[in-house]
């Protein structure tokens, strides 16, 4: 039974590490919202990057802003497209609160 067991084990270990983790900080609300809201929605984000990850790269989100407190969105994606300064990430997950945070930022980036 040990046998059948460490495969598994082993493909939830491949699985964790075939993410990469896309962490991000901002000083302020309006920092976050000059990079972001107009690439934000609640489906997916644009990140800026100088290499982008290929097509298919699952990814951890974490994007920490200072609102009303510090705040952290956080979920999972997938880069569903490429362009030359950054690439398009779908939300595979996201928590009912992080959903509500987007929402929150779109709204107050919206004015």
């Amino acid at each position: 039974m040990t046998e059948k067991n460490a495969p598994e084990a082993r493909d939830d270990d491949k699985r964790e590490n075939e993410r990469v983790t896309i962490n991000k900080e901002f000083e302020s609300f309006d920092s976050f919202i000059q990079e972001y809201v107009t690439n934000i929605s609640r489906t997916g984000v644009f990140i800026r990057a100088q290499k982008p990850l290929p097509i298919g790269t699952k990814v951890n989100l974490h994007f920490t802003v200072i609102m009303d407190d510090i705040e952290t969105i956080q979920g999972e994606g997938e880069v569903v497209r490429l362009e030359k300064d950054g690439m398009g990430v779908v939300f595979r997950e996201l928590s009912g609160y992080s959903k509500n945070l987007i929402d929150k930022l779109l709204t107050r980036g919206i004015k």
